[in-house]
């Protein structure tokens, strides 16, 4: 499950980027990819305790290491691109406001 939403993830973030560069509204789409990172993160976590539950701690020991720097990493990437908009949008408005 998380696979699916990581993937809706990375998507809903590409198209919040389009829909800026488009310059139509984004916060729509910045809030259904941050929400979809964080049902990402959830799904993982299940993940984990369903594997915990079963004592699988050969996978827990395969995975977690690996999984906790990419999750971490995917994360801040995504928080990162979604409000970047934010950013891009207040520059492009300073800059008109200074040329008139």
């Amino acid at each position: 499950m998380w696979i699916i939403f990581g993937l809706a993830a990375i998507g809903a973030t590409l198209i919040n980027l389009t829909v800026f560069m488009m310059e139509k509204d984004y916060k729509l789409t910045m809030a259904i990819a941050l929400s979809l990172t964080a049902l990402t993160l959830c799904a993982e976590y299940s993940l984990l305790n369903m594997w915990v539950e079963a004592k699988d701690w050969g996978a827990i020991t395969d995975v977690v290491p690996g999984m906790s720097r990419a999750l971490w990493f995917l994360t801040i990437a995504a928080i990162f691109m979604n409000i970047l908009p934010i950013f891009l949008e207040r520059k492009r408005t300073r800059m008109m406001e200074s040329k008139k």
